[in-house]
């Protein structure tokens, strides 16, 4: 008998859902004897039947809504825009297939032409996330099945009944079901499935350690795909800006929105010595009236609980071992519920540490650094073997361009926080946040390859050279 995986919701502990497991070997051979088919539909058929799947969700909105929240305990208003996001992907992804994946003619010599197509790898393999259960892994299903891959999407064992709901939502849309699939399982199923041999790639979203455990393991099958979309240890500097209310608002964005687990969160602040004080007690007001709470709360809360008690006890224990270590506590995480992953907002000053760790601490967790001068605080947000997302806070135009110029990141912002980022753009990072194959706008790259074709209607060929004479 399969065994079961069970959801519980972090906010009240509730079991959720509970599904049996999946035969790794059964979903990659459905979608193995499916996806010729599906590719050989005309793109204009892909595409409708992509616009089904948004309006499916658009219909089941507040159902969608209301499950992810209560599977990852952030707030409704944030799931509602996280569905959001998966119904306006589709529409962008469409305008990125046409513009970097478009059929085009090339000149040739001799009235022959030369044709630029793309064609599907085939069977792409899709592991997701936890913290945009939803909109992650459809960042990359939506691009793939325009395309013309088949999908198999193994959500990630914290949040499967949100990988499920998408799963039917496409199905319901009239996506064969030999074209989209769904493993359910642990940390296993998706080992078994990114080592399977009849898929043609994989497409990543999740840790760095996992990423790079990936990124081995593919070394020796240049034949497979591989798109890397991995964590961050990112910086937010404040320079020479006049509000800290406004810069304070933007840290507190930056940092604790989604109870910081977001690849793009902020988990450095490097102020400006003489900003330092007044910007930390107008921060330090502002992180104390942020309402943590359940997802259904009224009035609603700004950010909920971690996704599990093992995750809000690992930060914890990291706080402490900042402090060990010279540290200096500007607010403790309070955690109000020992059964519950509840954790309130904590900052420390890591000013002093002689080694800081560079490890990306998922969750409610702001390490502020003092920088005496601007190149020093370049420098210090450069301290990372990470390289996702970076933001300025400053009203001066000529330091933004320095950072520009200074920093070693794919997202880097001005007076914006350091998430948040468009599905209009790309989206990816350097060093240990990705592999060089940005998503988003840019999915389109990995989910096609090119093919160059040069033709004419009818065989000619001469040779003038090399031939004995007759």
């Amino acid at each position: 008998m399969a065994e079961e995986l069970i959801s519980y919701q972090p906010a009240t502990g509730a079991e959720l859902w509970r599904a049996a497991t999946s035969n790794v070997n059964d979903e990659v051979a459905a979608a193995r004897s499916g996806w010729a088919s599906w590719a050989a539909q005309p793109l204009t058929y892909r595409v409708e039947t992509m616009r089904r799947f948004a309006n499916t969700v658009r219909q089941r909105h507040d159902e969608f809504s209301d499950l992810i929240a209560r599977e990852t305990g952030k707030p409704l208003w944030e799931a509602r825009t996280e569905v959001d996001t998966v119904i306006a992907k589709v529409d962008i992804s469409v305008t990125a297939y046409a513009e970097r994946t478009s059929q085009r003619r090339l000149d040739a010599p001799m009235n022959t032409r030369m044709a630029l197509r793309h064609k599907p790898h085939g069977v792409l393999a899709v592991l997701g996330p936890y913290n945009f259960p939803a909109h992650l892994p459809n960042g990359h299903i939506v691009p793939a099945l325009i395309a013309g891959n088949a999908v198999i999407f193994k959500p990630s064992e914290k949040t499967p009944a949100t990988g499920q709901f998408l799963i039917d939502c496409y199905r319901a849309a009239g996506v064969p079901e030999e074209c989209v699939r769904i493993v359910i399982g642990g940390p296993d199923h998706g080992k078994e499935l990114a080592a399977h041999p009849d898929i043609d790639g994989l497409l990543f979203t999740g840790s760095a350690r996992t990423g790079i455990a990936l990124n081995r393991q593919f070394a020796t099958r240049p034949e497979k795909i591989l798109a890397l979309e991995m964590g961050g240890n990112n910086p937010i500097v404040i320079w020479d800006t006049p509000d800290l209310h406004t810069a304070a608002v933007l840290i507190v964005q930056s940092a604790f929105t989604t109870a910081g687990q977001r690849c793009t969160a902020a988990r450095r602040l490097i102020v400006q010595d003489s900003l330092y004080d007044p910007l930390i007690e107008t921060l330090n007001t502002l992180v104390g009236r942020l309402i943590v709470g359940g997802p259904h709360d009224d009035p609603q809360p700004f950010m909920g609980p971690v996704i599990d008690n093992q995750t809000a006890d690992m930060l914890t224990e990291s706080f402490l071992t900042l402090l060990m270590n010279g540290g200096r506590a500007i607010r403790h995480p309070q955690r109000p519920h020992d059964d519950k992953p509840f954790l309130h907002p904590a900052m420390i000053d890591v000013t002093a540490m002689a080694e800081r760790p560079d490890v990306e601490l998922f969750g409610p967790i702001l390490q502020v650094i003092r920088a005496d001068d601007f190149d020093g605080a370049i420098a210090e947000a450069n301290n990372t073997r990470y390289g996702l997302s970076a933001s300025l806070i400053s009203q001066t135009p000529k330091l933004f361009d320095r950072f520009w110029s200074g920093i070693r990141a794919g997202i880097v912002n001005w007076n914006r926080p350091t998430n948040g980022a468009s599905s209009a753009a790309p989206f990816g990072g350097i060093g240990w946040s990705g592999n060089h194959r940005p998503s988003a706008y840019y999915a389109a790259d990995y989910c096609a390859y090119p093919v160059v074709s040069n033709e004419a209607d009818s065989a000619r060929a001469t040779m003038g050279i090399g031939l004995r004479e007759e």
